[in-house]
């Protein structure tokens, strides 16, 4: 069974809150919405709606992953921002510590995901029966065994920035599921931050960017 000890403090932290929507800073090590046993029913979702009633889970974050995550407060708020992430409009950028040093200074990694169903949660490149999965990265420094890339992605599959970082031999530290050995232990958790997430908001149709401070040293 998942080991859960979610952050207790602050319950939830907001970015931003209007009529339509609520954008959150998720901490690493707390569930996007509920899982299916009743120890990992806490998750942001549950929290914020215990205040917020009406608000609904757009897209999610992995529970290790921290980040900007947006929240809608009506259901047409919920279709036209659901709309633009199905459909790629929406912009994401991540920041992540990566075991190594990448030879090039940035590129980008176009491999098809799918579940590794006999040792799900995890997801593995699968060129038959995986969907596309597009992701672009560049190096922004480098010290000593690890490296600090920011991650564009476009698309958004489940761990996506983890397994194609994992395909380029530059495992995210801290990752439970996918780093061994010395790039797991050098991390006390996940070290990959949702830092900025861009989107036109489902009411007036301005493009709004909101960015979260990652809670590890990305100088």
């Amino acid at each position: 069974m998942l080991h859960y000890d979610p952050p207790l403090d602050p319950t939830f932290e907001i970015l931003y809150q209007d009529d339509c929507i609520i954008v959150l800073n998720k901490p690493s090590g707390l569930l996007s919405v509920p899982g299916r046993e009743l120890i990992h029913r806490d998750s942001l979702a549950l929290r914020v709606a215990r205040v917020y009633p009406t608000a609904k889970i757009v897209h999610r974050l992995d529970m290790a992953t921290s980040g900007v995550i947006v929240m809608a407060l009506h259901p047409k708020a919920h279709s036209e921002l659901s709309r633009q992430f199905r459909e790629r409009e929406t912009a994401k950028r991540y920041y992540a510590w990566v075991y190594g040093s990448p030879q090039e200074t940035a590129g980008s990694v176009d491999l098809p995901l799918c579940c590794d169903w006999p040792n799900r949660p995890r997801q593995m490149v699968n060129y038959e029966h995986g969907k596309a999965a597009l992701t672009h990265w560049r190096c922004l420094h480098r010290l000593g065994d690890r490296s600090l890339i920011e991650l564009i992605p476009i698309t958004g599959r489940s761990h996506q920035l983890r397994v194609h970082m994992k395909s380029l031999g530059h495992v995210i530290l801290g990752d439970n599921l996918y780093a061994e050995g010395k790039a797991l232990t050098m991390a006390p958790h996940l070290l990959l931050h949702a830092s900025e997430l861009a989107f036109y908001h489902p009411n007036t149709n301005d493009w709004l960017t909101f960015t979260a401070p990652a809670p590890f040293d990305i100088a």
